[in-house]
């Protein structure tokens, strides 16, 4: 199990970048990667609308973020050319399936131009005179593979790619991206000074501090704050939740392990066990009974509700075997750390410090 101490021994002094630093598993990675001493450079839009974990966190005064699109290639090329990055992950994307229904087209151009562009920055970077990138993860989805909704199927790294919704399928699409550049540009039998590249297929991710639409611990915290029971679209369908810590501890080490091992570099599958895989009403019941009265939940199924997939697990033993990995947290202990972020948070408390705490304590 990786310490906190190899991954600062590691970061600290090296300059990573990192797109996506405004959003909620992109906040949490720059505060991390903060605390273990790295020089952080981000590339992403502005902040959204408040409430926003990365003010909340006062990352703006922590590290160097640059606000752009992933579809501006000329200002992701600027950016990245004052980075000059060690370390590149690549977290920006449309992450909503169903702001994917809403604007597929947006989502397409940010999720697989966007990663188009970032590749295209590392290859120039490569090519240059003086290269810099020695490591890179592109962070998909769970969600980039064909499902057939076969019950208690775990799906491996080598199965078909090809997300039913524009977020999954542009991720899927993403991967492919990914799979073209490593292959055409960044093979490291013809050319050993090639950066190793790497994907993570990352499980649904909730955590304090995510306040985005259309997600169930979100939903979970606006409701009951506001009084309501909380509204649940279907308790019935099943995901692999895991705290954000998780997938996050995960891009770090992968990053870390192939920049010293390039043959480590590949397609990893990041998720809970099994029994962490639960349907939405096992998690709604956990949310309930870790915030406390006056919390509850029913359910009122969506008319004309856009297709998701009612069961979703990912295998992860290729991650195990690699990194000789397993999950800290599982599902009540993500819940309770997510329930203890927010109230923290309701009650005015110094997020920063509480966030901080949080990671030490899950890296213990």
């Amino acid at each position: 199990m990786i310490k906190l101490s190899d991954l600062e021994e590691f970061y600290s002094g090296r300059r990573v970048l990192l797109t996506g630093d405004t959003g909620f598993k992109g906040s949490w990675m720059a505060l991390l990667l903060s605390m273990l001493g790295a020089e952080v450079y981000g590339y992403a839009l502005e902040p959204p609308t408040e409430p926003a974990l990365f003010n909340i966190l006062d990352l703006p005064h922590t590290i160097a973020s640059c606000t752009g699109d992933v579809r501006d290639f000329s200002r992701m090329k600027e950016a990245f050319r004052q980075a000059e990055p060690e370390i590149v992950f690549h977290l920006a994307a449309q992450p909503i399936v169903r702001t994917s229904y809403e604007l597929p087209r947006e989502t397409y151009e940010t999720n697989v131009m966007g990663t188009v562009n970032l590749l295209e920055c590392v290859r120039l970077n490569m090519s240059s005179d003086h290269p810099t990138v020695k490591s890179v993860l592109n962070v998909t989805t769970d969600k980039v593979y064909e499902n057939l909704d076969l019950k208690d199927h775990a799906f491996k790294e080598d199965e078909k790619l090809d997300g039913y919704d524009p977020y999954s399928n542009s991720k899927s699409c993403s991967e492919l991206v990914t799979h073209s550049y490593r292959k055409s540009f960044f093979d490291l039998s013809d050319n050993a000074s090639a950066p190793a590249i790497s994907t993570a297929r990352a499980g649904n991710v909730i955590g304090g501090g995510d306040f985005a639409r259309d997600r169930i611990i979100p939903d979970c915290v606006r409701d009951t704050i506001a009084g309501k029971s909380i509204h649940v679209r279907n308790p019935y369908s099943t995901r692999p939740y895991q705290h954000v810590l998780e997938p996050i501890a995960v891009y770090l080490e992968i990053a870390m392990e192939q920049a010293k091992e390039p043959s480590k570099a590949g397609y990893y599958n990041v998720g809970p066990d099994r029994e962490d895989a639960v349907t939405t009403g096992v998690l709604a019941d956990l949310f309930v009974k870790a915030w406390g009265a006056p919390a509850s939940w029913h359910t009122e199924m969506e008319k004309d509700a856009p297709h998701e997939a009612g069961y979703l697990r990912l295998d992860n033993s290729r991650l195990k075997e690699a990194f000789a990995w397993e999950p800290r947290w599982h599902m009540a202990d993500a819940i309770d750390a997510s329930v203890k972020w927010y109230k923290a948070w309701h009650e005015g408390q110094d997020m920063r410090a509480f966030t901080e705490q949080q990671i030490l304590e899950y890296f213990k």
